[in-house]
């Protein structure tokens, strides 16, 4: 009987696991939601709550998909902090990617050129939720959790630990190997994309050195084990990454030079796959190790995404299966209405650092509709993803994919606003991606083009495309007026 192939994607906001077959058709999914504590600013996760929902999921998925399980990849949300003991349990929450407690540390580091000279350095710029300034924040106001903690790492890295024993390979192995990571997510921000290894300059120059024990060590390739007993699945061999980013690339056959891939998500991630390491210009953004030494995914992860949308959505009343009508309804310019959709509580990070820039609405009347809002949101959206795609030097072709694919008006937008040819890619993209990964890695060789293929091509409405040429233009003078208020306050 032919193998099943699983791929589990521990998200922000959800988790879930896709079974696929020999030929990457989808035969199953199963997902969970987990919570996100948000309050004050501050935005953190309980870790047990995550691993119970990919050991539920993954329970559901291998109880029902047919077949033998030929292999499990693994991949999860990136940055933010998970401390975790010598066996990869909680030492507190885990503090989120969107987490704003460290902006005022970020800024100071701003004005004083740091975040600039890690830039330069390690093609990564630092923001209130990458390891960098979380770190620092807990080693001035919370030292007792570093205290207790064997390791910070990432997501998946928490789960990957928790689902095996990750002992060394070989006979005579006594001891288990330290919680360890990937390169993808240990670029952000102290890895030297040149060496592979971390950066101890820039450990230092954050003030991390005393804390540099607590950086896992990066496996190069990607780390192998098996589920250890007592967990659905228990043998069969699992990998731990690349992180979503880099998986939702591979997912969507986003792998030669100057080709774009746009995740429409939670975060707004736009990335291009590069061999040079563009270290000048704006410090925003980072630049991802892959499974190719040599070639990176140039990323520009937004704060801004679906979470802006879901914020109008939730304020007008409107459910989510309304949006394609709202879209239709209002034409092009949204009635005037305009939104910087910078909503996040720890600002932006790409295509530029910007901790205390907020959304800003305007053009609003007794006259506006929550139709106009939500054309609006969508709009400015756009506006920033091609913002993102332009500083990450998209000169290839374009595939688009995540939750916001759900809704066709929106994926036509998304080409006028963009002015280019979408290549939709549906389904569970960051887990295909971590089963692709995971065949690279443990020799088994799948069709990628099969695999990749894409749903359909979206092409951009030439006279909509000339429309927003001008109305970006617009979007980027009212950004820069929002940057510099934000900077006063």
């Amino acid at each position: 009987m032919a193998a099943t192939y699983i791929g589990i994607d521990v998200g922000t906001s959800m988790v879930k696991a896709a079974a696929f077959d020999e030929a990457g058709r989808p035969l199953g999914v199963e997902s969970r939601p987990v919570a996100l504590d948000i309050r004050d600013g501050r935005v953190e996760q309980d870790m047990d709550e995550v691993y119970g929902a990919v050991v539920d999921v993954l329970g559901a998925l291998t109880g029902s998909v047919p077949g033998p399980i030929g292999f499990i990849g693994l991949t999860g949300q990136g940055d933010g902090v998970w401390l975790v003991t010598g066996d990869g349990r909680p030492v507190r929450k885990a503090i989120s990617w969107m987490d704003g407690r460290a902006h005022d540390l970020v800024t100071a580091w701003q004005s004083s050129g740091l975040v600039e000279a890690v830039f330069r350095r390690t093609g990564s710029a630092v923001f209130p939720g990458c390891p960098g300034p979380l770190l620092a924040w807990l080693d001035r106001y919370e030292p007792e959790s570093l205290d207790a903690a064997h390791s910070a790492v990432y997501c998946k890295d928490m789960v990957f630990r928790r689902l095996t024993d990750d002992s060394p390979p070989g006979p005579g192995a006594a001891t288990a190997a330290p919680v360890a990571t990937d390169v993808s997510d240990a670029s952000m921000p102290f890895l030297d994309p040149r060496t592979r290894t971390y950066s101890e300059e820039v450990t230092a120059a954050l003030g991390l050195s005393g804390r540099r024990g607590l950086l896992p060590p990066v496996r190069d390739p990607i780390a192998v084990s098996a589920v250890r007993p007592g967990v659905p699945g228990a043998g069969t061999r699992i990998t731990s990454g690349p992180y979503d980013l880099a998986a939702c690339a591979l997912g969507a056959g986003v792998t030669e030079p100057g080709d774009g891939l746009l995740i429409v998500g939670t975060c707004l991630a736009s990335l291009v796959v590069t061999r040079e390491l563009g270290l000048d210009g704006e410090p925003a953004g980072l630049h991802i190790s892959t499974d190719r030494p040599g070639q990176w995914l140039r990323a520009m992860p937004a704060m801004v995404g679906t979470a802006a949308l879901d914020w109008v959505l939730r304020t007008t009343g409107t459910p989510y299966t309304e949006v394609d009508a709202a879209l239709e309804a209002v034409p092009p310019g949204a009635h005037g209405v305009r939104v910087l959709p910078y909503f996040a509580p720890s600002g932006e990070r790409a295509p530029f650092v910007e901790p205390r820039l907020r959304a800003e609405l305007t053009g609003v009347s007794l006259e506006t509709t929550g139709a106009d809002l939500i054309r609006a949101t969508c709009e400015g959206i756009g506006f920033a993803a091609r913002h993102c795609l332009e500083a990450a030097g998209l000169s290839g072709t374009l595939a688009i994919c995540g939750g916001g694919t759900k809704s066709p008006a929106w994926m036509r937008l998304f080409a006028d606003v963009l002015g280019r040819p979408l290549r939709t890619v549906t389904g569970e993209v960051g887990a295909r991606g971590a089963v692709l990964a995971a065949a690279g890695r443990l020799g088994v060789g799948l069709d990628t083009a099969a695999w990749t293929a894409p749903d359909a091509i979206v092409e951009p409405d030439p006279g909509r495309a000339g429309y927003y040429t001008k109305a970006y233009a617009d979007h980027l003078e009212r950004l820069t007026a929002a940057r510099s208020r934000a900077r006063a306050t």
